[in-house]
């Protein structure tokens, strides 16, 4: 598997090869320019015009090298080989000029040698017609054209002449064209490497955004649970204890009446408490933890009319079903903020809880008589949990209220049959 070190250590090697390959490009000219020159003037029984021309040639080849130093700078250390007129230019001046020079004196041979160096800044095409006419210049010189030669027959000699020119053609052309393939590959591969980082990057970006959101959903989602869990605990639970505590200032007079508020407010702040460590906990009501949901209403139906004074009643409807256990908390939790809502505003006289299991749903209704809501009256956040609980377990609620006629909170959730043990409610 290729890692992100591999991948920057192969794009390093290949900026160092592309680097040593403009360097070959621009050195190697000069050093056969110079050998050639060395070689020529080293001759013996040369005049000083013969000298001359060879250093005007040599100044000439030297300053056409210039040139053709910005080509290999431009075009060939890239890897990218398109047409170009500047590098057409430079090759035919150079092969021009080694002409020139083999006229003067067959040991610029070597220098003329650039010609294969150079054609290949050249696109693949072009580069075989730059090889093939450099050997053509090349042979001209050391073989003569065919038919020059008086002591060869012209077959023979074309035939020679052909096949070296050729077969060089070929050889040259052949390693060229796989080092610009190479080089093609290579360069194919470095953007390749660069998109690979450059998704990477993004990815690694992206990442981190949907892990920023997800963490902050759920630091809102825990924030939320929090929030309804002390709302129907802790908040009705000193609801409850106020309630008591109001009524023994109210008996203070009547010892017996007073200390059975009190102890009702005891066991209230008792059960409170223990409510409120398992919410921290995300466990079941403890009413749940008992037994299935018809028990735990009837339990809460009971507390809450010694509680509160007011008459209550629970019933249940139809073949009852272990539900599952996010479902039976949700529903008991609406139930026990319904009762909340009649005990704080509602005033009434008596209360029905109403628990019905039908084939496909299971309906929770809690009615009272009490004085109801102003039409347009849309609740506070123990509505508003109310709704969050039942819509997350794919449930709806429906409050009909009028004001003076009672209100009816009507919650409507899908059966889902218990099916084992479930961590948290």
């Amino acid at each position: 598997m290729t890692t992100t070190g591999d991948r920057a250590e192969n794009a390093e090697g290949s900026e160092a090869w592309q680097t040593l390959w403009g360097r070959f490009l621009v050195v190697v000219p000069w050093v056969l320019l110079t050998a050639s020159l060395v070689a020529v003037l080293a001759l013996p029984g040369q005049s000083a015009a013969e000298h001359t021309t060879t250093v005007v040639l040599g100044l000439v080849a030297a300053l056409w090298l210039l040139f053709g130093h910005r080509v290999a700078v431009t075009i060939g250390v890239s890897g990218v080989l398109p047409f170009r007129w500047s590098a057409l230019v430079h090759v035919c001046g150079l092969l021009l000029i080694c002409s020139v020079m083999l006229a003067h004196d067959e040991l610029f041979l070597i220098f003329t040698i650039t010609g294969f160096v150079h054609a290949m800044l050249l696109p693949t095409a072009w580069a075989f017609a730059a090889v093939g006419a450099t050997s053509l210049v090349l042979h001209s010189s050391t073989m003569g054209l065919p038919g020059t030669d008086p002591g060869m027959p012209l077959l023979q000699h074309t035939i020679l002449f052909g096949g070296v020119v050729a077969v060089q053609t070929l050889g040259i052309g052949a390693g060229l064209v796989a080092g610009q393939m190479g080089a093609r590959r290579n360069l194919e591969h470095r953007q390749m490497v660069e998109r690979l980082e450059q998704a990477l990057a993004e990815n690694a970006d992206l990442h981190a955004r949907v892990l920023t959101q997800v963490r902050q959903a759920g630091i809102a989602e825990e924030r939320g649970r929090m929030a309804r869990e002390i709302h129907d605990t802790l908040a009705q639970g000193l609801t409850g204890i106020i309630t008591q505590i109001q009524a023994t200032q109210r008996t203070w007079g009547t010892p017996g009446t007073a200390a059975t508020h009190l102890e009702r407010a005891l066991a209230l702040a008792k059960e409170s408490l223990t409510e409120a460590r398992r919410s921290v906990e995300a466990l079941r009501p403890q009413q749940l933890s008992e037994g299935h949901l018809p028990s735990a209403l009837a339990e809460l139906v009971r507390r809450w009319g010694e509680t509160h004074g007011t008459r209550v009643s629970s019933e249940v409807t139809g073949d009852p079903v272990a539900l599952s256990p996010a479902i039976e908390a949700a529903l008991f939790r609406v139930a026990q903020e319904a009762l909340t809502n009649v005990a704080r505003h509602a005033q009434a006289s008596r209360a029905v809880v109403t628990l019905s299991y039908l084939d496909e749903v299971v309906l929770l209704d809690v009615r009272d008589d009490g004085r109801g809501m102003a039409r347009g009256r849309s609740g506070g956040f123990g509505l508003s949990s109310m709704r969050q609980r039942i819509r997350s377990i794919g449930g709806s609620v429906e409050i009909e209220s009028e004001d003076g006629r009672g209100t009816a909170v009507s919650a409507s959730v899908p059966v889902v049959p218990d099916t084992g043990p479930e961590v948290g409610p």
